[in-house]
């Protein structure tokens, strides 16, 4: 599977350069990635000049999801259990600013629990009401 289309790459490109220029730019997510043999998940909303280096939010399962720089390179590299590797959601879109994920996957533990908490929010909702988390959820 092809991680980024000409398209997605675009939205990436464009959302860098207007962080560059504007402080303070929080835009949307624009691509998910996941691990379809574990809970590895990236949501990347921008991607450097490099074509290589995207800035998102990082959680690989382990309950401390984290903003920062991963490389698209290595994650299409990852070779996973069964032949598997790393795979785009076809279907992830998300108008939720990065910030509001990174907030809302930290208190809940993950991306996967912060995607299904987000998802309960109307859009004009304030992310400081949204519900504790399930025990064992997420």
């Amino acid at each position: 599977m092809t991680l980024l289309t000409p398209d997605l790459r675009a939205r990436l490109r464009a959302h860098a350069e207007a962080s560059a220029r504007t402080p303070g730019h929080d835009p949307a997510p624009v691509v998910k990635f996941f691990d379809p043999a574990g809970a590895a998940t990236w949501l990347a909303s921008e991607l450097s000049a490099d074509g290589d280096t995207l800035f998102g939010l990082a959680d690989l399962g382990f309950g401390c999801p984290e903003l920062g720089s991963f490389s698209l390179d290595e994650i299409a590299r990852l070779r996973l259990p069964f032949g598997l590797s790393v795979e785009r959601d076809l279907y992830f879109a998300s108008a939720v600013p990065l910030s509001v994920w990174a907030d809302t996957a930290r208190r809940a533990g993950s991306i996967l629990w912060a995607e299904t908490l987000l998802a309960r929010l109307s859009p004009a909702a304030n992310p400081d009401e949204l519900p504790p988390p399930e025990p064992g959820g997420g």
